[in-house]
C-alpha cells in the first residue's frame, strides 16, 4: 500500500522498519516535527538523555552489549555538535550508530540561521557515511542505507542530517520490505588461496600467538566461537586488546591476558617472541605495538580484518585477508579439518616464564583499599551474575581490565580508540535497556564519572538499576601517572579538588549511596550494591597514590614494560618506596 506521509512519518516508519526499540534523544526546534511524529507511537520507545553526548554514549552502549544498532535523534547546531565526541568514539571502536541531526530549513542553510551548523562538514571524519536529504521523497531509501552501512563491513557510525522543512514536507510511503540500494558491499570471504597459505602458515609455527581485538566481537557471537575452536585444534596461546576482551574466556590455561601499554609482561613478552602473529580484528594501534621498528621484529604476520584500510597501514604484514572474522576463521578452520597440530610444549614453557613475573602483583596497603583489590573482589562477588561492566577513562578502566575477567563477548563496554571521560554512565543506561534483567556496572574515577554525571536522572527516570563503583583517589590518576613518571612529579592541574559528596549526590537523584572507606568493608558495600533493586553509587576511597601497572612508557618498544617496583629513571617510585 502506498500513501502520501510527512518526512517525520516516513521518518518513524522506516525506524520501525528496521526493527528499532529504542532512540537515544533530546529534543530542539528542528526535530520538533519527527517529536510530534513520535508522539503516542508505542512501537518505539524514546530514552530521553540529559545530554546529547549522553545519547551517543548511550546508543553505543546498547549497541556493543545486544549486537544491534544504536539510534541518536538530536537538533540542529549545538544538538548536532554536542553529539560528534560519541560519534567519533563509536566511529574509532566501530559500534553501529545511526545518528539523525535536525537542520534548519533548506532555504536558511549557509545562512548562519539560529541554530545552524555544518554538520556533514563536522562530521565527516568521524561517520563511516553521511548524507543531506533535502527531498523527503529520498528519506525511506536513505533510511534503510544507512541501517545497512552501518551494520555491514566494519561497523561505525553513520549521520543523516535532515532540513526541519523536510521533516514537514510529504511524500510517497510505501509498505513492504525496504528497498535496498546495494551500492554497499564489503568483501566478506579470504580467497581459497588465502585461506590456504594461513593454514600451512599456523601449522608450521613453533611459536604461534593469536591476536585478537574488537572485530571478533562485532562479527557476533559465532565468531567467538570459532576463535575457541581454532585454538584448541592449534593449541595457539591468545591474547586480546582492551576492545576484544571477552572473545575468549579469561580461565583457559592459554589466555596470555590483555597486550599492550597495560597489557601483562607474558602477553606483550610472547607477542615479541613469537614466530607467527595471526591478528584477527585488530589493528595494531600505538597502544599494542609501542615503538614500531622494535615491534615483533622476528615473526610472520597474517592479518584478518574486514576494513581494507586497516591493513598495512602501521604494520607491514605476510599475509593480508580481507574478510569478516567469522567467515575467514571457519574457512580456515573447514581446511585446517583434523590436521595434527605441531607440539607447541616449548613455547608454552618459555610462557610460563614470564608468567612468573606475576606483572599484575600489587602490594597491600594497611593505610587504604588498594584499587586493584576493590575490581578483585568487585569481580569475585558479581561473577555468579555474568555482569555487563562498562568503564569511564583512566586508571581504574585499566584496573578493570587487568583484574576483571570475561568470558563471552559484549560483557565488556568501554571507549578504547577515542579514550572518551565520561562514557561508562551512559554506555551502562544503554546496556541496561538493552538487558534489563542483568547486572550492569560501570566502574568509575572520581574525575571522570562527572563528565557525564547529569545521566543519572535518565537512570533515575526510567527506573533503571544501573550500578555506578567509583574508585575514589581524589586525583586524574591516569594524568597524575604520567606526570610522576615522565614529569617529576610536576602535578599541574591533576588533583581533583572540590569533590562532591557521591552519597548525597547520589540520593539527590533518587539513587542509593553506598561509602566505602576501608578494606573491612569493601564486601559488605559491595554486596549492598548487588543486592539493592535499584540504582546505586558506590563511592570506594582508594589508595590515593597508587599507579597502573605494567606500563609501556610512551615511545618505548613494547618490551620495555615498568612492574610494580621498578626501577623508573633511577629511582624506586614514592608509591612503591611507600609500600614496600
Amino acid at each position: 500500500m502506498s500513501e502520501e506521509r510527512s518526512g517525520a512519518n516516513i521518518l518513524v516508519e522506516s525506524l520501525v522498519r528496521q526493527g528499532v526499540e529504542f532512540v537515544f534523544g533530546y529534543p530542539g526546534g528542528a526535530v520538533l516535527p519527527i517529536y510530534d511524529a513520535l508522539f503516542g507511537d508505542k512501537r518505539i520507545h524514546h530514552i530521553l538523555v540529559r545530554h546529547e553526548a549522553g545519547a551517543a554514549h548511550a546508543a553505543e552502549g546498547y549497541a556493543r552489549s545486544t549486537g544491534k544498532p544504536g539510534v541518536v535523534l538530536v537538533t540542529s547546531g549545538p544538538g548536532a555538535t554536542n553529539a560528534v565526541t560519541g560519534v567519533a568514539d563509536a566511529f574509532l571502536d566501530s559500534i553501529p550508530l545511526v545518528v539523525i541531526t535536525g537542520q534548519v530549513a533548506t532555504a536558511l542553510i549557509g545562512s548562519d540561521a539560529f541554530q545552524e551548523a555544518d554538520t556533514i562538514g563536522i562530521s565527516r571524519h568521524c561517520t563511516k557515511h553521511n548524507y543531506l536529504v533535502r527531498d523527503p521523497a529520498d528519506l525511506a531509501a536513505t533510511i534503510d542505507e544507512a541501517f545497512q552501512i552501518a551494520t555491514t563491513g566494519r561497523p561505525g557510525p553513520v549521520l543523516i542530517d535532515i532540513p526541519k522543512d523536510v521533516q514537514v514536507a510529504s511524500a510517497i510511503w510505501h509498505d513492504g520490505p525496504p528497498q535496498r540500494r546495494d551500492r554497499y558491499a564489503p568483501r566478506t570471504q579470504g580467497s581459497a588461496d588465502e585461506i590456504a597459505r594461513a593454514v600451512e602458515m599456523i601449522a608450521a609455527a613453533r611459536a604461534p600467538v593469536l591476536y585478537t581485538g574488537g572485530g571478533v566481537i562485532n562479527s557476533g557471537p559465532r565468531a567467538s566461537e570459532l576463535l575457541r575452536e581454532l585454538q584448541a585444534k592449534t593449541g595457539a596461546p591468545v591474547t586480546s586488546t582492551l576492545m576484544g576482551l571477552g572473545a575468549f574466556p579469561a580461565d583457559s590455561a592459554d589466555w596470555l591476558g590483555m597486550l599492550g601499554m597495560h597489557g601483562t609482561y607474558e602477553a606483550n613478552m610472547a607477542m615479541n617472541q613469537a614466530d607467527l602473529i595471526v591478528c584477527v580484528g585488530a589493528r595494531f594501534d600505538d597502544r599494542v605495538t609501542g615503538r614500531l621498528d622494535a615491534f615483533a621484529p622476528n615473526s610472520q604476520k597474517i592479518h584478518i580484518d574486514i576494513d581494507r584500510s586497516s591493513i598495512n597501514k602501521t604494520v607491514p604484514v605476510d599475509l593480508p585477508i580481507v574478510g569478516d572474522c567469522a567467515t575467514v576463521l571457519e574457512q580456515i578452520l573447514d581446511l585446517w579439518d583434523n590436521r595434527k597440530p605441531r607440539d607447541l610444549a616449548a613455547w608454552k614453557a618459555r610462557i610460563d616464564t614470564w608468567r612468573e613475573r606475576e606483572s599484575l602483583y600489587f602490594p597491600r596497603s594497611p593505610q587504604a583499599i588498594m584499587p586493584q583489590l576493590a575490581i578483585q573482589r568487585l569481580f569475585e562477588l558479581t561473577r555468579d551474575r555474568d555482569p555487563i561492566i562498562s568503564t569511564e577513562v583512566g586508571q581504574h578502566q585499566m584496573w578493570a581490565a587487568q583484574h576483571f575477567h570475561f568470558f563471552a563477548p559484549n560483557r565488556w563496554l568501554t571507549s578504547g580508540g577515542l579514550g572518551t571521560m565520561g562514557y561508562g554512565l551512559p554506555a551502562a543506561i544503554g546496556a541496561q535497556l538493552g538487558h534489563p534483567d542483568d547486572l550492569v556496572i560501570d566502574i568509575a574515577g572520581d574525575a571522570s564519572i562527572q563528565m557525564n554525571i547529569q545521566e543519572l536522572g535518565t537512570a533515575t527516570q526510567y527506573r533503571l538499576p544501573v550500578k555506578v563503583f567509583i574508585l575514589n583517589n581524589e586525583w586524574m590518576g591516569m594524568v597524575r601517572q604520567w606526570q610522576e613518571l615522565t614529569y617529576e612529579s610536576r602535578y599541574s592541574q591533576s588533583y581533583s579538588d572540590s569533590l562532591p559528596d557521591f552519597v548525597k549526590l547520589a540520593e539527590a537523584y533518587g539513587w542509593k549511596g553506598i561509602r566505602i572507606e576501608d578494606e573491612s568493608q569493601l564486601d559488605a558495600g559491595i554486596r549492598a550494591m548487588i543486592d539493592h533493586p535499584g540504582p546505586v553509587i558506590v563511592d570506594c576511597l582508594v589508595h590515593k597514590e597508587s599507579n597502573c601497572y605494567p606500563m609501556i612508557p610512551s615511545g618505548a618498544a613494547h618490551t620495555d614494560m615498568i612492574l610494580y617496583g621498578d626501577t623508573v629513571a633511577g629511582t624506586m617510585d614514592d608509591e612503591a618506596k611507600a609500600l614496600v
